[in-house]
């Protein structure tokens, strides 16, 4: 039956290419996309052809210059090709009749799991001849994200210490750092999430934990849905860095209809723009690296490299699924199959740095003893990390000792205390409760990195900017220990290990010795 559904696949692409493609162009054969892709289509209803009156689709380019010729290729066929100057991509886009024709795939819409209507090619479309000279790679062509909406793991039944401190800077070593007067000011820390906060509830935190007042400036609207997610970031970067200026920006719209990395890309450099050389902190998640192509995410990727060229360093939670992030969380009874195993998406950007999580043991006073990876039996929970699926290992890895991933990028780069039973506390829904995923991991490191610009912009130094080849650099061989090795625990991808893993990356931070191997760095100009 699965055959045949295949073949009566491609005789719609072949018979739309005939139909709409002159006979001189002929589209290269088309190839059905498996793994998860293939799962997302088979789990919705195929509602027959698609009826959008257009749908798009990235191109890669293969240099940042005009591309006369897809330009002039696609307007023969019907088609339109967007793209502004220096760029390296560019959006086809045009009636799904044309697009079918022009690649010789088959496109439909399809009715998912929640009811939402997309259009979608179970074909990848291959870069036509006549393009193969700018265009090194196209996306896929859909018209649904299925993005991670973090929903951090919040109780009240964990025991709460009694201290009128969040004790996260007594974990990492910066508390010498904020007893110095280092507390972010001057920086601006920026959160990027899908759902909202109640300002009661950041107002009664800073009561509880003695800190300044906390009125996040909020760009594109203030989202309607609750679940704590920006309450946590937004608090956690508070207290690590209380004088540091918060801005929310609204996510939501980007998984609205298509175009989800076009748009994410439009948000980063309204960002960049707005509040050049922030901290960046993302614990949400645009789809599993295997249901799309490098291509899709040459936006977000040119955009974040612009940005850390401004100064701008990125955090990106690694997700809270054990390393199966292309599973979603669904059927967790099953053993886990190769296509679960997956990256998020933008988290496994060679620039993005990606934030694994552990579980903290500490003394009463709050002070760092061990950790080890975050995990809940059976793996139904965990820091997520592994191999990239879309991204060659970068300059700054090829000196790791991993048996894992030849030639690709390995996440995550650090981590961060992620465990909920560790009992950080925030204020939501007027309650103070425990907050735990790495969701929480990344906003910790994206407030510590505030303080960290105020120690070296204030002793002669220079913002981190782009933080990876640093932090890679400095575990080589800086001469201060500035990283905690994990070696314990594990995830479905790996285990921890001493130095580098595919669980929890280079480690947890000792804030004090990075940053002063930051400066040292910095001062023999071997880095801004």
């Amino acid at each position: 039956m699965r055959h045949a559904v295949g073949r009566a696949l491609i005789a719609v692409a072949v018979a739309a290419a005939a139909a709409v493609a002159p006979a001189s162009v002929g589209p290269p054969i088309p190839r059905v996309i498996t793994g998860p892709y293939a799962s997302l289509l088979a789990a919705s209803t195929d509602l027959g052809p698609a009826r959008s009156a257009r749908i798009q689709l990235t191109a890669a380019l293969t240099q940042p210059s005009s591309p006369a010729e897809l330009i002039r290729w696609t307007s023969r066929l019907g088609l339109t090709a967007r793209w502004r100057p220096g760029d390296d991509w560019a959006i086809i886009e045009g009636a799904p009749a044309a697009v079918a024709g022009a690649f010789g795939v088959a496109v439909r819409d399809y009715r998912g799991r929640h009811g939402q209507v997309f259009y979608a090619s179970p074909h990848q479309p291959q870069v036509p001849a006549p393009l193969r000279g700018e265009v090194a790679e196209l996306g896929r062509v859909l018209g649904y994200t299925p993005h991670r909406e973090a929903r951090p793991t919040i109780g009240s039944d964990v025991p709460l210490p009694d201290r009128r401190d969040t004790l996260l800077s007594n974990i990492y070593n910066s508390g010498a750092l904020r007893e110095a007067g280092y507390t972010g000011k001057g920086q601006t820390v920026v959160v990027f999430a899908f759902d909202g906060f109640d300002q009661p509830d950041l107002d009664a935190y800073s009561a509880e934990f003695g800190l300044p007042p906390l009125t996040p400036q909020v760009v594109g609207g203030m989202a309607s849905q609750r679940s704590g997610e920006a309450t946590m970031d937004l608090e956690l970067i508070h207290a690590l860095a209380p004088d540091a200026k918060k801005v929310l920006i609204n996510a939501r719209p980007t998984v609205e209809s298509d175009g989800s990395y076009e748009k994410v890309a439009r948000m980063m450099e309204s960002a960049d723009r707005d509040f050049p050389g922030a901290v960046w902190s993302f614990s949400i998640g645009w789809g599993c690296d295997k249901l799309i192509t490098a291509a899709d995410l040459a936006p977000v990727r040119s955009a974040l490299a612009t940005a850390l060229s401004h100064g701008t360093t990125a955090f990106n939670a690694s997700g809270d699924l054990a390393g199966l992030e292309c599973k979603g969380g669904q059927n967790w009874s099953a053993p886990p199959s190769p296509d679960d195993i997956g990256l998020d998406a933008v988290a496994s950007l060679p620039e993005m740095t990606n934030v694994g999580g552990t579980t903290l043991s500490t003394d009463k006073d709050g002070r760092w003893i061990s950790e080890q990876a975050w995990f809940d039996a059976p793996l139904s929970q965990g820091t997520g990390g592994g191999v990239s699926a879309l991204f060659e290992r970068p300059p700054w890895q090829e000196g790791l000792a991993v048996g894992k991933g030849q030639g690709r990028r390995l996440t995550p780069d650090v981590a961060a205390v992620a465990d909920p039973d560790n009992a950080i506390a925030i204020v939501f829904g007027q309650q103070r409760m425990a907050a735990g995923g790495t969701s929480m991991s990344a906003p910790i490191w994206a407030g510590l990195a505030a303080v960290m610009n105020q120690y070296l912009i204030e002793n002669g130094g220079r913002q981190l900017g782009e933080l990876n080849p640093m932090l890679y650099a400095i575990a080589e061989g800086a001469p201060r220990p500035a990283f905690r090795t994990i070696a314990l625990g594990g995830n479905a991808v790996d285990l921890a290990q001493p130095g580098y893993d595919l669980v929890t990356g280079l480690g947890s931070p000792d804030v004090e010795n990075l940053v002063q191997n930051v400066l040292d760095l910095q001062r023999l100009r071997r880095w801004g």
